[in-house]
């Protein structure tokens, strides 16, 4: 699948990231995907609103699609996120066996997915998902500056 095929799942990340705005979360979200389209999770960061260290967007969305597939083992899916995972979330994404990680802008500062680190696809690892980059990436790294724009006054 191209770029183009990702951007209306990628739409829906964004909009799980504008909510995140809300609680003063950065605002990173992901929507896990099914083979056939459907999206099984859907998830925002939540760290602040919860207190929660491991409220990551990805983890969220990989929690949420777990359960509504009644296991942990997310074959064929595919993981959207507005932001390139950091370690915790790349690793995640292995662990649940994802096909795919597809994100929009590259975290210079933590990204795992090739940005520092690219655990996804570390050959020592016992899966690698496919990896898209880049889709939507001007709108996602819009609404991250602007977020961080906010807090630096």
């Amino acid at each position: 699948m191209t770029s183009r095929d990702w951007a209306p799942a990628m739409r829906l990340a964004l909009l799980e990231a504008r909510t995140a705005l809300d609680t003063h979360d950065v605002p990173v979200g992901a929507v896990v995907v099914s083979d056939t389209g459907e999206v099984l999770g859907r998830g925002r960061n939540v760290r602040e609103a919860q207190h929660d260290p491991t409220g990551h967007a990805e983890v969220v969305a990989l929690r949420q699609a777990a359960r509504a597939l009644g296991g942990w083992r997310l074959q064929g899916c595919t993981l959207v996120v507005t932001l390139e995972p950091c370690t915790m979330c790349a690793g995640a994404a292995v662990l649940a066996r994802v096909a795919r990680v597809v994100f929009a802008a590259h975290d210079e500062k933590a990204g795992a997915v090739g940005s520092l680190w690219d655990v996804v696809r570390d050959r020592r690892l016992n899966h690698r998902p496919e990896v898209v980059a880049g889709v939507l990436a001007a709108e996602s790294t819009a609404l991250i500056e602007e977020f961080f724009s906010r807090h630096r006054r």
